[in-house]
């Protein structure tokens, strides 16, 4: 008989990196897109609101690259210390060790026999013992930890990205048409990864590209109405 075939329709999700990318270039959107129509409506030169959508674009993404390094270094190290600690129970603790798998094996509805042989070849490998305690007691699969590296260089370019699209008007237009079209811009491309969101997460497109709009005119509009208020205009 041929092998079963893996289940198609699941996607890849370890690591965490699809959430990194996902949430780097929609903090790069909202937060630039902002910050450019907040200096746009305090009625300052358009150049000035380059340099404001360039350094933010800059400062954000380097800031997103630190905050999700850090983060996922102190997870991963928090991880390895929970492997150390299973590694040492396993070699000085074997039995007991055992023991624990089968009751594990007997919750999830194995008979107390086959339980206890399952739990005995998994305890032959060192390796396979402590991947399957890991997975078992407390969820983590230490074959599959997420890179630091990765998170960040992902968290970085994706902030990049979403900064940049609302800045472009700005390098060719000025004024209500700049800031309209950074508006529309900021729009669309948050109703996008609204919906890329949504259709892999299997959710309504409509209420997932919505839900990405409203945060972006929500935050326009509070930056829009503090430069009205705070603004000057330069000479």
């Amino acid at each position: 008989m041929a092998a079963h075939a893996p289940h198609e329709d699941h996607r890849p999700l370890s690591g965490g990196l699809a959430r990194a990318a996902v949430f780097g270039i929609n903090d790069g959107l909202v937060s630039n897109v902002s910050l450019i129509l907040g200096f746009a409506a305090s009625g300052v030169d358009s150049t000035i609101v380059r340099l404001a959508g360039l350094a933010g674009a800059v400062a954000g993404a380097i800031s997103m690259a630190a905050g999700e390094w850090i983060s996922i270094s102190a997870q991963n190290d928090l991880v390895q210390r929970e492997l150390d600690i299973e590694l040492r129970e396993l070699e000085h603790n074997t039995e007991d060790e055992t023991e624990e798998l089968a009751a594990v094996y007997e919750g999830h509805g194995m008979e107390p026999a086959s339980a206890a042989q399952a739990a005995a070849e998994v305890m032959r490998s060192p390796s396979s013992a402590l991947a399957v305690h890991a997975r078992e007691e407390f969820g983590v699969d230490p074959s599959a930890l997420p890179s630091a590296l990765q998170g960040a260089v992902i968290s970085l370019v994706s902030f990049i990205v979403g900064a940049l699209l609302p800045l472009i008007p700005w390098f060719s237009s000025s004024g209500t048409t700049a800031t309209i079209s950074s508006l529309v811009l900021g729009v669309v491309a948050a109703g996008i990864v609204g919906a890329i969101v949504g259709k892999f997460a299997e959710r309504p497109l409509i209420w997932a590209a919505s839900r990405q709009i409203l945060i972006v005119l929500v935050a326009c509009g509070a930056t829009y109405v503090i430069g009205q208020i705070f603004g000057i205009t330069l000479s």
